[in-house]
């Protein structure tokens, strides 16, 4: 693979859009495409090309990244026509989305047909992590794969091998599990102090070092303190990631029993509070509310 690659990023939503820009700063050849034009014209402005359709956006390309929502929408991409015209012998498939771990054996396994190897490679870390170029980025697939495509992972974040194909994703549900199953822990923590007469913000600074300290405590439940949902990361698709998780497991043979609970609260959070769209610390409104709090 050439240095600086021939790339291509689809899908220029919350965390695409800064994980483009931050490819852009490492001087890589970036086009963007994003289903909704408008989403992808702020980096047009910044310097990186587009296409009229998605296909015409891969054609040439030596990288495609992939940032959707899901491992169907991914899916749903490779499965058109015109994409599989515009695939070429020695492309480079990077799905970034978090999906199932069987969708990401299945694009593999599709993509090695025409000679295009394929890495799946979810990240964490919201979208502070893709602003600053931080995510931790887990990825399955081939080693050989993984060391050529390193420097462009390593242009958005922190890339560490973690198996074979699938493996990547299977790791984003376990990263997935700890984030909600710790945000409905620092949501308890959080209400018990402010009801019991504690200041929230200096519970977070005493746990500051501990061994209950973490990113969660300390981003999210500033946000609860400070009843600042607006979304880094979304409840809907939290649960989503839950309901992948919970499925992976269930074939496995495997009972979680905290992430079926946080998952249930998360789903009435969404269904029945119109929280989907919230960020996932929203959980916390979920929690007051089972308390008769407003």
């Amino acid at each position: 693979m050439r240095h600086p690659p021939k790339i291509t990023l689809i899908g220029t939503g919350l965390m695409g859009a800064p994980m483009a820009r931050n490819l852009m700063k490492a001087g890589h050849d970036l086009t963007v495409w994003n289903r909704s034009a408008e989403r992808a014209a702020p980096l047009v402005a910044e310097g990186a090309k587009t296409a009229a359709t998605a296909a015409q956006a891969i054609t040439g390309a030596e990288v495609v990244i992939s940032m959707l929502s899901d491992g169907h929408a991914t899916g749903a991409l490779l499965a058109e026509d015109d994409i599989g015209r515009a695939l070429a012998e020695g492309m480079l498939w990077i799905d970034m989305s978090s999906a199932k771990p069987e969708h990401a054996r299945a694009q593999s396994a599709q993509l090695a047909k025409r000679g295009v190897a394929h890495l799946d490679a979810p990240v964490s870390g919201g979208t502070k992590g893709a602003e600053a170029g931080s995510l931790a980025i887990m990825v399955g697939g081939e080693e050989s794969t993984f060391d050529a495509a390193k420097e462009v992972l390593m242009a958005m974040g922190r890339p560490v091998y973690v198996g074979p194909s699938g493996a990547g994703q299977l790791c984003k549900l376990a990263n997935q599990t700890i984030v909600a199953v710790t945000i409905a822990a620092v949501a308890e923590a959080t209400l018990l102090a402010e009801k019991g007469g504690a200041d929230p913000v200096a519970l977070r600074a005493a746990l500051k070092g501990g061994f209950a300290d973490s990113v969660i405590l300390q981003q999210h439940g500033q946000r609860m303190s400070d009843g600042n949902f607006t979304p880094g990361g979304l409840s809907r698709l939290q649960r989503k990631d839950l309901d992948n998780t919970l499925a992976e497991a269930g074939a496995l043979g495997l009972e979680l029993p905290a992430t079926q609970a946080v998952r249930d609260r998360f789903n009435h959070l969404i269904e029945e509070m119109d929280g989907g769209d919230l960020d996932h610390a929203g959980l916390y409104l979920e929690l007051k509310k089972r308390n008769n709090l407003t």
